[in-house]
């Protein structure tokens, strides 16, 4: 992943912490401040307790109205219970695309294999873009249901911000087996020279670089000469960058002897 997003991608697509950065600041207007933050603790284990708390009041504020139903979902996009998911399903329904979104990222952070299906039908049909993008961030999660299509084709016909995630989630989805990993790893190269993103085309190259190992060796070369082509033909500074840094982590003598060559001949910038 680029090194903007790349970052808080490198524990994979279950522990990014970008999610609930992203939707503090979407949410800021509409969310009320944590009244959980004034507890007084006892002396007892600070982050378990508070965490416990959280989730108490995030179950019962998820049953209330809309106001309450945010402040819970932000529990939940931050916090794992199980208790959690008969309650967020049904808001991937709601008229708010607020509320929408909020359920997306909270059913990524727990997954829920009933959950598969409406998140699917979002990102072929929302039109809210935010809750596309967060669609196709939560996805990643769901790796072992039939997602790596949907993901396919929003990385080919959505919106920038939905073909950024969808670019990162094909890393995951294409991970279960060599035959998705081909799947994955073709359209990520067919988007790495057509995209006309730059920070798509740095997601391609991160993801292209987690599928790197599950791929045939055909499928492997081609990947090496396409970030070679980007080392040496690409106008964006960070999509180089990203491509260098692939290369380097494959940790191919051969592949470090070319760079090499090629920094040489003072082909790389």
């Amino acid at each position: 992943m680029n090194s903007a997003a790349g970052q808080s991608s490198e524990e994979g697509l279950a522990n990014l912490a970008i999610d609930p950065d992203v939707l503090a600041r979407e949410l800021d207007a509409e969310l009320l401040g944590d009244p959980l933050d004034e507890i007084d603790l006892d002396g007892l284990d600070v982050d378990e307790l508070k965490v416990a708390r959280e989730c108490e009041a995030g179950l019962t504020w998820l049953q209330q109205g809309h106001e309450e139903r945010l402040q819970g979902l932000r529990v939940f996009c931050e916090h794992r219970d199980a208790r959690a998911l008969p309650l967020l399903v049904p808001l991937l329904n709601e008229p708010c695309p607020v509320e929408r979104m909020s359920a997306v990222y909270a059913l990524g952070r727990n997954p829920c294999p009933i959950a598969v299906d409406l998140l699917l039908q979002l990102l072929r049909t929302d039109s809210n873009a935010y809750v596309r993008k967060a669609t196709a961030w939560s996805l990643g999660n769901y790796a072992d249901a039939s997602v790596l299509d949907p993901l396919i084709h929003a990385l080919q016909n959505d919106v920038a911000a939905v073909r950024l995630w969808a670019s990162g989630s094909l890393a995951e989805a294409g991970g279960k087996s060599s035959e998705s990993a081909q799947a994955a790893a073709n359209q990520l190269l067919i988007s790495l020279q057509i995209d006309s993103e730059p920070v798509v085309r740095s997601n391609c190259i991160w993801a292209l670089g987690r599928l790197y190992q599950n791929l045939e060796e055909p499928l492997k070369n081609a990947m090496v000469e396409a970030l070679i082509d980007v080392l040496l033909q690409e106008a964006e500074q960070s999509v180089r960058y990203e491509a260098r840094v692939v290369l380097e982590q494959l940790e191919s003598p051969q592949i470090l002897k070319r760079l090499q060559q090629l920094s040489n001949e003072g082909l790389l910038a």
